[in-house]
């Protein structure tokens, strides 16, 4: 694990319960848990389906809630933040990959990678140029108009992963990211992750099922009966 990286933890949460329905129906994802990683930190999150891997990994994203516990980033309360200013953390600070990659089939590639800036009404000329060198970063400058559904399924991954990170968040979520994608495509996605980590300081935090992407990461913790325990 790299040295340099500083001892402070960069996201924590705290004592995170989620509790789906009531009564009878009521379901208990998982119960006082805590997690804490470091700046710079490559972090798998691995367990059978249905254990609440992505529902975490959505508590850290703050695109959902928990029924109890907190998130803090730098030491800072998020959810404690307005709904508005949570949501604009969580689009300047958070960048996401998910299995399906939620890309706009009306909009060409270049236009995808500039929505996020655009939903932040940054400026287009700036969204442009920094899209731009995302998508020639990842090997996708000759895609720049095509339409999404002119891309392979790694292409398209690609333009997600430049997506979530054309604001240059410090923390990149991603769920599942080479679930859909062959070996050998998800063997490139993998490396280019770690290599994004490693050049850029990237926070990143990776739900897979995936065990040499998981091996790739400094830490791998399995979700088990609402606890993780470190495998790694």
């Amino acid at each position: 694990m790299n040295e340099k990286r500083s001892e402070i933890p960069f996201i924590q949460a705290v004592g995170l319960t989620k509790i789906y329905g009531e009564g009878i129906r009521q379901v208990e994802v998982f119960r006082d848990l805590d997690l804490t990683v470091r700046s710079g930190e490559r972090v798998a999150i691995t367990g059978a389906s249905g254990v609440g891997k992505s529902t975490l990994l959505h508590i850290l994203g703050l695109l959902d809630r928990p029924t109890a516990g907190r998130v803090y980033y730098n030491g800072q309360d998020v959810l404690g933040l307005s709904d508005e200013k949570r949501a604009h953390f969580r689009n300047t600070h958070v960048g996401f990959v998910f299995q399906f990659h939620y890309l706009l089939p009306e909009f060409n590639t270049l236009e995808n990678v500039m929505m996020p800036g655009i939903i932040a009404g940054k400026s287009r000329s700036e969204l442009k140029e920094r899209a731009v060198n995302w998508l020639e970063r990842l090997g996708l400058g000759h895609c720049l108009f095509r339409r999404i559904g002119e891309l392979s399924g790694g292409e398209q991954q690609r333009v997600a992963i430049a997506r979530a990170l054309v604001l240059s968040p410090p923390v990149l979520l991603a769920d599942e990211p080479t679930g859909n994608l062959d070996s050998r495509t998800s063997r490139s996605i993998h490396k280019m992750l770690v290599e994004l980590n490693e050049e850029l300081g990237l926070t990143m935090v990776v739900v897979t099922h995936n065990t040499e992407l998981a091996s790739m990461m400094h830490r791998s913790l399995r979700l088990v009966d609402g606890r993780l325990v470190q495998e790694k």
